[in-house]
């Protein structure tokens, strides 16, 4: 789950290992301050948000002043950029609307790159039982986001 989150925050994916093992590295750092055991992993993954936003702010180029301005390429033109978002939203929405466990299987699919037998070890399932609910949370998804094809 911390990959799949540093993977989605993270512009590419070259930086997801060093973030995910610098949270590590961070929550054994700190692992004497925490109070509820039970939030461990919404603790964890604080620490990996927090990683890789700071990552990326470290990663940031900063242009020079004097630097020569070159116009915007047109995928970062207005329009695109709005109809990027909406897009994004709209997928957002059609996740939410998807069952828990298809959810949680697309999410570790699809933005985790977890095999289907890494997912069922991790949410306890047969892999059978993950091919299923990703068959049904594609077919969903599908259908929710016709429009943007």
């Amino acid at each position: 789950m911390m990959r799949a989150y540093a993977r989605r925050i993270l512009p590419g994916t070259a930086e997801v290992d060093d973030v995910v093992q610098d949270a590590f590295i961070t929550a054994w750092e700190q692992l004497p301050q925490l109070d509820d055991p039970g939030q461990v992993k919404s603790w964890l993954m604080r620490i990996t948000g927090r990683k890789a936003i700071d990552r990326i702010r470290a990663l940031r180029v900063h242009a020079d002043v004097d630097a020569v301005e070159l116009p915007a390429p047109e995928r970062a033109a207005p329009p695109r950029q709005a109809e990027a978002r909406a897009g994004i939203a709209a997928l957002s929405d059609a996740l939410q609307q998807l069952p828990a466990a298809q959810r949680e299987c697309w999410v570790l699919r699809e933005l985790g790159g977890y095999a289907y037998e890494e997912i069922a070890e991790e949410l306890d399932l047969s892999p059978s039982t993950v091919r299923g609910l990703l068959a049904r949370a594609r077919k969903d998804i599908i259908v929710r986001m016709e429009q943007w094809r």
